[in-house]
This record gives structure tokens, C-alpha cells and sequence, in this order.
């Protein structure tokens, strides 16, 4: 009598141990999901982009600002374009930071070359456009970024 009381705890153990790991491996899978659907939504993005600048159309001018009459030279265009794709970029890069799918070493990196992007202060009016856009935390790191325009 005592060893089936034994073996049915055991058993009930075991049981909700599993039913644990299943929920842990479907909330992984979930969180696996959802940043896949962010890196996809980026990519699109960055293929729409990409496409503006083979057609040398300048992205910022066009979208943020409605002007369809700027006078930039194809090198302005490129840089401007791929300073929005390094936006892009970076707010995946902090979405992914944020769900533990990027290691501190990276993220520290990723941070650097925004710190270089964002104090580049002829092309500050980009991410000002952009900030809206962001998820609050990610502005909120942004902020805390060495800031050598305001001064």
C-alpha cells in the first residue's frame, strides 16, 4: 500500500513536470515566433527601401517629408536610404535584445554604431522623423545615447 502511494506521487510528479516543460518549450516557440514576424516586417522594409535607392529616390525626402522636388546628389540618397535601413535594423536588434535572442557583447556593439549613426548631425532629422515610429523603450535608449549635436 505504501509503494503505490509512492509510485502515484512519483507518477503525478512526473506528470506535472512534463505538463512544465511543454508549457516552457510553447512559450519559447511563441517568443521564437513573434521575433521572427519582427525580423520579417523588417526585412520587407528594408527590401522597399533598398528598391527606392536603386530607383535613386530618397526615401526620407519622399515618405517623412512629402517632398517630390529635393536636389540630392545619388551619394546623398544612398547614405540617407541606408541610415533608414540602419534604423530599421537596430530597432529589430533591440526587439530581439529585449526577448534574450541577442547576447550583451552584440548589443554593446549595435549600440556604438547607433551612437555613430545618431551623432551624425547632418542626418539627425532622420531618426527625429523616425522617433514616433519606435516602441518606447527603444527611444528610450536612444535618449540615453552620448549626444554631441545638442551641444
Amino acid at each position: 500500500m505504501q509503494i503505490e502511494r509512492i509510485i502515484n506521487v512519483v507518477g503525478v510528479f512526473s506528470l506535472v513536470a512534463g505538463l512544465i516543460f511543454v508549457g516552457v518549450e510553447l512559450r519559447q516557440s511563441q517568443r521564437l515566433a513573434l521575433a521572427a514576424q519582427q525580423q520579417d516586417r523588417a526585412a520587407i522594409t528594408n527590401d522597399m527601401v533598398l528598391g527606392l535607392t536603386e530607383a535613386n529616390v530618397d526615401f526620407q525626402s519622399v515618405y517623412y517629408e512629402r517632398n517630390f522636388e529635393y536636389d540630392l546628389s545619388t551619394e546623398e540618397i544612398a547614405y540617407r536610404n541606408f541610415v533608414h535601413l540602419a534604423w530599421f535594423l537596430y530597432e529589430n536588434d533591440y526587439y530581439q535584445y529585449t526577448r534574450r535572442l541577442m547576447d550583451e557583447s552584440t548589443w554593446r556593439a549595435k549600440l556604438e554604431e547607433m551612437t555613430s549613426i545618431y551623432n551624425d548631425c547632418e542626418i539627425r532629422n532622420i531618426y527625429i522623423s523616425r522617433a514616433p515610429f519606435f516602441s518606447q523603450g527603444f527611444r528610450e535608449i536612444v535618449q540615453l545615447l552620448p549626444d554631441i549635436c545638442g551641444e
